[in-house]
C-alpha cells in the first residue's frame, strides 16, 4: 500500500530530476536511491547523479537544486518545492503544497520507490526479492523466518560502506542478490554475534538517565543491541553504539523499544524512526572517548555535577 498525502489534489506527474538524494547509512537508502536513478533513466532517458548523505550533512545541505528526487529522508518544508519528489516512511509534520510526497510508515523507502518502478514496468523477480528482504531488515520484522538472511543483506552496507558497495555492484542493484560477500556476513553472524553479545552485555556505560552507550567488539551491533533491549539485559531503555569513520567523524546509532530513540537523536541533531535513529556527532568529536563525554553533556539533564554522582554510584538511574 502506498499512502500519498497529496491525494486530496490531483497527483502531479513526475518531473525529470537533476539529482537523486538518499540516505547513506543503510541498505534502504542504497536500494531506494539506485531505484530512483533507474526510474529517472527509464522515464526521461537521462543519467541522473546520485548523492548519499548522513544526517548531519543532510541538515546542513543547501537545497538549491532545480528538481530533486529524495528517498529515505523525512519530509520537511525545505523539500516542498515545485517538481520535487520525496519518498519516505519516517514520521513528519505538515503536508506538502508543491512537492509530491509518497509516504507510508508500514513500508520501507525502497518498497515505496519500487511501487513507482512497477508502474513504469521496471519490476522483476530479482528486484521483488531484494525489496522483500530490505523490508524485513529495515522494518525490523524479526519474526519472519528470513529475518537473519535479511540482516545479512543490510549488514553489507553497514560493514562495507555505501560507496564501496555501490562501486562493487557498479550501481546495479540486481548484483546484490546472492552476492558472495553474503557468505562472509552469514559466518560472522553465526560466530561473532554470540561472542559480541557476551562482551557488550558487560560493557554498557551510562551517559544519562535511561541512556547507555554499548561499547562494541565483534558482531552485528544492531542485532546485539536489539537483543540487549529485548532481554532487558541492561537498566537502560535507550542504547547507543558509536562508530568512528575514516574521516574522523563519529556516528551514533540509537535504539529503543518504546519510541524513545528518535527523541534522543533529535537532541543530537539527528533523525530516523521512533525506535531506530542516528546522528553524526560534531567534527570536534573524533573518537569514542570524546563521543561519550559529548553525549553526557548533551543528554544529561542535570549537568556535570549529577553526571559525576551518577558515575560514582550516588545518583541512581
Amino acid at each position: 500500500m502506498r499512502a500519498d498525502p497529496d491525494s486530496l489534489r490531483p497527483v502531479t506527474p513526475l518531473t525529470a530530476p537533476s539529482v537523486v538524494l538518499t540516505h547513506e547509512s543503510d541498505l534502504d537508502g542504497l536500494l531506494s536511491g539506485l531505484l530512483l536513478v533507474r526510474l529517472a533513466r527509464a522515464r526521461f532517458g537521462t543519467e541522473v547523479p546520485l548523492q548519499a548523505w548522513n544526517y548531519q550533512g543532510w541538515r546542513n545541505r543547501q537545497m538549491s537544486d532545480r528538481v530533486a528526487w529524495v528517498s529515505d529522508f523525512t519530509f520537511e518544508p525545505r523539500l516542498d518545492r515545485p517538481g520535487w519528489l520525496v519518498v519516505d516512511h519516517h514520521a513528519f509534520e505538515g503536508r506538502p503544497t508543491q512537492a509530491r510526497l509518497i509516504h507510508d510508515p508500514a513500508q520501507s523507502a525502497a518498497g515505496l520507490v519500487y511501487g513507482l518502478c512497477r508502474e513504469a514496468g521496471l519490476a522483476s523477480p530479482v528486484l521483488d526479492r531484494l525489496v522483500h528482504l530490505n523490508n524485513l531488515s529495515d522494518l525490523w520484522r524479526n519474526q519472519d523466518p528470513e529475518f537473519d538472511l535479511a540482516t545479512d543483506y543490510a549488514g553489507l552496507v553497514k560493514d562495507y560502506g555505501f560507496w564501496n558497495l555501490h562501486h562493487l555492484i557498479a550501481g546495479d542493484p540486481e548484483r546484490l542478490l546472492d552476492h558472495p560477500l553474503l557468505e562472509v556476513m552469514a559466518v560472522r553472524r553465526r560466530v561473532e554475534n554470540p561472542i559480541g553479545y557476551d562482551w557488550c552485555a558487560r560493557h554498557v556505560e551510562a551517559v544519562a538517565p535511561g541512556v547507555g552507550v554499548v561499547h562494541t567488539s565483534v558482531g552485528d551491533s544492531n542485532l546485539i543491541v536489539h537483543q540487549l533491549l529485548d532481554r532487558a539485559a541492561t537498566p537502560h531503555s535507550v542504547l547507543i553504539t558509536l562508530f568512528p569513520k575514516a574521516n574522523r567523524t563519529v556516528v551514533a546509532s540509537i535504539r529503543s523499544l518504546r519510541g524513545e530513540a528518535l527523541g534522543v537523536a533529535a537532541q543530537l541533531q539527528g533523525g530516523g524512526h521512533p525506535n531506530a535513529a542516528g546522528a553524526t556527532l560534531p567534527r570536534s568529536v573524533t573518537d569514542v572517548a570524546s563521543a561519550v563525554e559529548y553525549l553526557r553533556e548533551c543528554l544529561h539533564p542535570h549537568g556535570r555535577d549529577a553526571d559525576l554522582l551518577m558515575r560514582s554510584g550516588q545518583l541512581h538511574l
